[in-house]
C-alpha cells in the first residue's frame, strides 16, 4: 500500500520548473518521486528546478536517496518540520535549501 503524496509539476511566473509535493515521501512512493523528480530536470532543459517541499509531513531515507543524483539541478524549499532532515542528510551542504 502507498502513502499519499500527491506531486504537482508547473512553473512559476518566472519560466522556473517547479515540482510541489504535498504528503509523505517513504519506500512505497520514493519511485514515483524519483521519476517526477527526472521528468522535472528534462523539463527544466538544464536550467535547474525548484522541489517545493513546503507540504510534505514525513520524508525517509528513501526519498532522500531519489533527491541526491538531482543535487546539481535542483533547489529546495522545504517547511520547519523537514528541514532538519534535509540538513542531516547533507542536503544543505550540496544545494540550496530554504524554508
Amino acid at each position: 500500500m502507498s502513502t499519499p503524496l500527491t506531486l504537482t509539476p508547473g512553473r512559476r511566473s518566472d519560466g522556473a520548473v517547479v515540482l510541489t509535493a504535498v504528503g509523505e515521501i517513504d519506500m512505497s512512493n520514493a519511485a514515483t518521486f524519483s521519476t517526477a523528480l527526472t521528468g522535472a530536470g528534462r523539463d527544466a532543459e538544464g536550467a535547474g528546478f525548484v522541489v517545493d517541499l513546503t507540504g510534505v509531513q514525513y520524508i525517509d531515507s528513501a526519498g532522500l536517496a531519489a533527491l541526491f543524483p538531482h543535487v546539481d539541478q535542483l533547489r529546495l524549499v522545504s517547511n520547519d518540520l523537514i528541514a532538519p532532515v534535509l540538513t542531516i542528510a547533507g542536503l544543505d551542504d550540496i544545494t540550496t535549501v530554504r524554508s
